[in-house]
Formats: structure tokens, C-alpha cells, sequence
């Protein structure tokens, strides 16, 4: 896929703003990456490349730019990364951001530790372990296409510092137990994602 094709399809997620030649360099070796590995271990069940474009990349390039407005981007950490979104184009979006992907899966880790490398980024760890193991806390923690949803959220909380987000990437439905489950956050209006029926961004802020 071209240059001006991925550019053309991502504009909806990033308008007014845009990512630069680098930045799309970047996208276009991790989508060539995943689509040669996903014939293999089944990391999405999205095949077609635009869709992949929209759907994974856009979704997360989306909350990248409602998330990261200071150059100084902090830490975060991406609970159950699988594929690797939204915490690799997070990492696209913002350079400094210091990043830890969890992903249990033994091959999905291993799948993203090659895009980490065959990237350069650089300040990224992986970890393949489950979140509940993970002693490290973050300024902000995503969470995106996760199995068992009602169960991992909390597992999300104590890897919260003080002060931080946690950042959700969900169907509208699942808005309100996600202030059930974690009610102690103070909770931002939903944000409905560009070219979905009914998918959001819901940011948690602690108290």
C-alpha cells in the first residue's frame, strides 16, 4: 500500500493534523510486518489491509492525538497488547513516550518485540506476562480489545500512578461498567471514534 493511500485513509482519524514522512515510514514497515505475520499466528482477525489501516491504526492514532498533546509524553503502559495497538502507533505519535506493552501470549510478545526492533523505537519494553504480575505503574494505561473485559479493567487500576489515565478503547456499551467496575475515577465523556457506529474513547483520570 502506498504512501498517499495510507495517508488518505488515516486523514479522518488525524485531521486537522498529520503524521510525518518518518511517521509513515514507520506505519507502512509495521503494517507490512503484521500482515506477513498474521498469516501465521492469527494476530487479527482483520485481513484487508485498508481495514487494518482503519480499524487498528486510525482507531489508535486517534487517541494518540486526544492523549498526547505535551512533547514530554511520560509513560504508559498497554494492557493486553496482541497485535500491538494502541500502544506501538501511541509510541509512532510520540517519540518520547516511555512505553510497556503486556502481552501474555508468548507468540504475540515475540511478534511484537520483532516490530520494536525492526522499528528502532526506542525506550519500549514487552513483557509476557499477565497484568496482574507486572509491578511497573505508568502515567497513563490502555486498554483495547481485551478478552474478559469486566475482569482485566481492574487489573488496570493499581498500575495507575497517582495523577494518571486510563484510557479506553471500547463499544459504547461497555461505557457504563466501565465506571461501575472503577468508580473511584473521575470519568471524561465519551468520545466517539470517526468512522465507527459505536466505538469510543473513554479516559478515566484519577481523583
Amino acid at each position: 500500500m502506498t504512501e498517499g493511500r495510507i495517508r488518505e485513509l488515516l486523514t479522518p482519524f488525524l485531521y486537522p493534523a498529520s503524521l510525518s514522512v518518518s511517521q509513515f515510514e514507520l506505519v507502512s514497515s509495521y503494517l507490512d510486518l503484521l500482515l506477513k505475520w498474521n498469516s501465521k499466528i492469527n494476530l487479527s482477525a482483520v485481513r484487508e489491509p485498508e481495514e487494518i489501516v482503519t480499524r487498528h491504526f486510525g482507531e489508535s492514532f486517534f487517541a494518540a492525538r486526544q492523549l498526547f498533546l505535551n512533547p514530554d509524553s511520560g509513560t504508559a503502559i498497554d494492557i493486553g497488547s496482541g497485535a500491538g495497538f494502541p500502544g506501538i502507533p501511541m509510541k509512532i505519535w510520540a517519540p518520547t513516550l516511555h512505553l510497556t506493552l503486556i502481552e501474555a501470549t508468548q507468540k504475540k510478545a515475540v511478534f511484537l518485540r520483532e516490530v520494536v526492533r525492526t522499528l528502532g523505537l526506542q525506550q519500549v519494553s514487552v513483557l509476557a506476562q499477565r497484568a496482574e504480575s507486572v509491578q511497573a505503574r505508568a502515567d497513563l494505561v490502555s486498554l483495547r480489545a481485551v478478552e474478559r473485559f469486566e475482569n482485566t479493567l481492574p487489573l488496570a487500576r493499581p498500575l495507575l500512578q497517582v495523577g494518571g489515565r486510563i484510557v479506553l478503547l471500547i463499544g459504547s456499551a461497555q461505557v457504563e461498567t466501565a465506571k461501575s467496575l472503577l468508580s473511584d475515577l473521575r470519568w471524561q465523556e465519551p468520545i466517539p471514534i470517526p468512522l465507527s457506529r459505536s466505538r469510543v474513547l473513554l479516559v478515566g483520570h484519577t481523583k
